[in-house]
């Protein structure tokens, strides 16, 4: 604004220099106008030459002043009387707003508004400047102070510099309409500029109409004689212009341009009849047009919203962002509504909304005192909207909604629908624009945007500012809504695949936990599980994906799968790590992953365990409470080849645990691993009375000290054992007698555990699998074990490795009966293969004591 310039803006161009007008239609121009720039503490900084001819204080005399000195701030007019000498400054006499709001500080938004001062005489040094300006009624002309309708605008810079306020004034005589009738009445600095309409008759305005559709085909040729005919009558560009909805280059509280050509010729007609040279205008003060300063302040305001929104994936996160950036600049409530589809994270809604489509309030700020909305329309609630309202409407025709003032009819028909809550005093007279949060033309919410009844309606540049801003905010919620839903989906495959372990196992306690990453799209390959083996052993299992995404979760899945598979073939722990590793190889060069893999045997009292570059394990011990760090053979991680596993064992007692976890939960950006490690060790030795509260113990303790980002998996398993008193067993010799012989030893040993209702299924289940291995055998002896714990647990091995499988067998076939037996009358039953042979096992539950 005012930049310096000092010389007059040419006249408008147009058709032999005039345009045609629509009739009662004024053409928006360009007013002289005084700038001033007031700066943080309240000084002028900047006081142009407009300023000077309208307030009568010259530059020199204006800098470094206080601002409430110079300018028209709250204040009674003084009495013009021989005691009461006139102010040195223009004064204030109660007509409309004041500038006090906005010099203090208060008003964050552009203020307006009317004041009528008397501006002193000016001085002889620049008599012949202001001679030609106005006369009012020979006041000035004689000598005397006169009297100046003045409009300002109040505008709050924002930046780095020291100003703070723009205000720009002007004389309001020189506003009025050609006709006196035409207005009726002082014209209002906010409903200044009416719509227009222009034609010309430039002789190369048709060709141009033609040729410009040549250039953007999605152009109309009516399209194209429009801005041709604008273009060429104002002398600006066209900034934006959209096929559904124009946008206004004008702004409502523009001037029109033909009072300024009024009072242009009306100070040179006075200055011919005094004789004086044709006045110089100050291009300073007539260069300054309000269209281009309302366009231009509008795409700053764009731009400083589109760099404050979006700065992160996170869809609540955008919600809030895009919810600051317009309260309280734009706008002094604003409301954001989104489809249930986009909360929810899923796929892209369908179809176009209507009455039963229901939206989730995500967001509302507003200026008000706190909590004034809180209650009467809390964020979350959900809620369809009938038809006939301007929220439907905007929601089904994806166009901005302006509502200049809400009426009270319109605003109880708003508040009826929500129920036993009246927001009528929330809303009523206050101005109201609903816009459309759209993204490839699809509505996913919209915003209700509300200002107060005391701040200027929202006019149709704000229709426009506010349509662009919420398809700025649609994109960035869009992108927010597709990696939601994309996490979403990550998360759901992770989570299918995570397993469901049992909290009790043969011999030992299971607890286990899982906490995704804390960024997005930190959702990981951390897993765990547990797999039930032979001789009532149980392998446990913790491993990590190197990476996040979509494809860790579908890499860990398969590495899971795979170690279920090769633990079920009961391969110590290095083989298994070492035929993992070439699977890993296999399915191509991008996978790699840790792995701890132990295995429990409670009758032996044994941990086995090989480590394929993951942390180690925490071994706590039941007698003293005391934790330790494992020493294992740390290997290289899963997938990168060629490297040996080696397979260490550990002696247990029953009560020891034993913790297994990822390295999300002890390592921290900028810490050193080990200080992790010994809080793990620490907290892993807290007693516990329960294994769950043991692992949120661990959690609690490593967990809250900030900076965790990738996800984490936790194992926990308390080694309770199995005592010798507990299980039995016997070597049968290859001899089909030896059948009967395991009957009678099963039958008396279940009679000393107390289980004699056991007697007769287990007795006829042992038979079935005893006989079968005597039947496949090699040459090599059969064994049978009974292990009493949870359950009645019945293995028999044999050196043969082909398992059994179900068959149907028909009336007369002699085999193919005896597992079909065993599965009607088991509570569980499997095969698995060992090294020397398989084994084929069975449960039964024990009876209620």
């Amino acid at each position: 604004m005012d930049r310096g310039t000092d010389r007059d803006a040419p006249p408008s161009r147009g058709a032999g220099g005039g345009a045609a007008v629509g009739a009662g239609e004024a053409v928006a121009g360009r007013v002289p106008l005084a700038v001033v720039v007031v700066d943080r503490d309240g000084l002028v900084s900047h006081w142009s030459r407009g300023a000077r001819r309208l307030f009568g204080t010259a530059k020199e005399e204006a800098i470094g002043r206080p601002a409430a000195d110079l300018l028209p701030v709250s204040g009674a007019l003084p009495e013009e009387t021989d005691d009461v000498p006139h102010r040195s400054y223009p004064a204030y006499d109660g007509l409309g707003p004041g500038l006090e709001s906005s010099l203090d500080g208060r008003l964050s938004y552009p203020a307006a508004g009317r004041a009528r001062l008397t501006v002193p005489v000016p001085d002889h040094g620049h008599a012949h400047a202001h001679a030609h300006e106005r006369d009012d009624s020979g006041a000035r002309a004689s000598g005397e102070p006169g009297r100046a309708d003045v409009l300002w605008w109040a505008y709050p810079l924002v930046g780095p510099g020291r100003e703070r306020l723009l205000v720009l004034a002007a004389d309001a005589d020189g506003l009025r309409p050609d006709d006196p009738g035409e207005a009726g009445g002082r014209p209002a600095p906010e409903r200044i500029a009416p719509a227009f309409a222009l034609h010309t008759d430039f002789p190369g305005a048709e060709d141009l109409a033609r040729r410009l559709p040549e250039i953007l085909p999605s152009m109309s040729v009516e399209e194209s004689a429009r801005i041709v005919a604008q273009v060429l009558e104002l002398g600006y560009p066209v900034l934006e212009f959209s096929q559904n909805d124009r946008v206004p280059v004008t702004p409502d509280w523009g001037v029109p341009r033909r009072a300024e050509r009024r009072a242009r010729r009306e100070r040179a007609a006075r200055a011919a009849a005094q004789g004086l040279p044709a006045p110089e205008e100050d291009a300073g003060d007539t260069g300054e047009d309000l269209e281009h300063a309302a366009v231009r302040e509008r795409l700053e305001f764009l731009n400083e919203v589109s760099g404050r929104i979006g700065t992160s994936l996170d869809l609540a996160r955008t919600v809030v962002e895009v919810s600051k950036a317009v309260v309280p600049r734009f706008t002094d409530v604003a409301g954001t509504y989104l489809r249930e589809q986009v909360v929810a994270g899923e796929g892209f809604p369908d179809g176009v909304p209507d009455t039963t489509t229901l939206w989730h309030r995500v967001a509302v700020e507003h200026t008000d005192e706190p909590d004034r909305w809180d209650d009467v329309v809390p964020v979350g609630e959900a809620m369809p909207f009938p038809a006939r309202t301007p929220f439907f409407q905007c929601m089904t025709t994806g166009e901005p909604v302006l509502v200049p003032r809400i009426s009270a009819p319109m605003g109880h028909a708003i508040a009826s629908q929500f129920e036993k809550r009246d927001i009528r005093p929330l809303i009523t007279h206050r101005s109201m624009l609903v816009v459309p949060l759209k993204a490839r033309n699809v509505v996913l919410g919209f915003m209700v945007l509300l200002r107060h009844p005391e701040r200027a309606e929202f006019n149709d540049m704000d229709r426009v500012t506010g349509a662009e801003l919420a398809a700025r905010a649609g994109l960035v919620l869009d992108n927010a809504r597709m990696y939601t839903h994309q996490e979403s989906v990550a998360e759901t495959l992770q989570d299918s695949m995570l397993p469901r372990i049992p909290a009790r196992r043969t011999g030992c306690d299971i607890a286990t936990r899982y906490l995704p990453g804390t960024l997005l799209g930190r959702v990981g390959g951390d897993w765990f599980d547990s797999v039930k083996l032979p001789g009532a052993r149980t392998a446990l299992v913790v491993g990590d994906v190197m990476g996040h995404g979509l494809n860790s979760a579908a890499t860990m899945g398969q590495l899971r799968t795979a170690v279920q598979t090769m633990a079920a073939l009961d391969l110590p722990p290095a083989q298994l790590l070492r035929h993992l590793d070439d699977l890993a190889q296999r399915l191509g060069d991008t996978y790699l992953a840790t792995c701890l893999y132990a295995v429990y045997d409670p009758i032996a009292s044994e941990l086995s365990l090989a480590n394929a570059g993951h942390i180690p394990p925490v071994l706590v011990r039941a007698g003293d409470g005391r934790s330790e760090l494992l020493d294992l053979p740390t290997g290289a991680p899963i997938g990168v080849g060629g490297v040996p596993f080696e397979t260490v064992r550990v002696r247990v007692r029953p009560g020891d645990r034993l913790v297994m976890c990822t390295d999300g939960l002890v390592e921290v950006r900028g810490e050193d691993i080990g200080v992790g490690l010994a809080t793990l060790c620490e907290s892993a030795a807290h007693p516990a009375a329960a294994m769950d509260e043991a692992c949120d113990t661990i959690i609690r303790a490593l967990n809250t000290r900030g900076g965790r980002k990738d996800d984490v998996a936790l194992l926990m398993a308390r080694l309770g054992g199995i005592a010798p008193d507990d299980v039995a067993e016997w070597r049968l010799a290859r001899d089909p007698g030896q059948a009967a012989r395991a009957r009678a030893v099963v039958r008396e040993q279940l009679h000393v555990w107390g289980l004699a209702r056991l007697a007769d299924p287990a007795e006829l289940l042992v038979s079935e699998l005893v006989t079968n291995a005597l039947r496949h055998s090699r040459g090599g002896a059969v064994e049978l074990r009974l292990v009493r714990g949870d359950t009645l647990l019945c293995e028999v091995d044999d050196d043969d490795h082909e398992l059994p499988t179900l068959t149907s067998a028909g009336p007369g076939d002699e085999s193919g009966r005896g597992l079909r037996v065993v599965s009607a009358l088991a509570r569980e039953w499997g095969t698995s293969r060992t090294g020397t042979g398989k084994t084929v096992w069975f449960e039964l539950t024990l009876p209620r004591r």
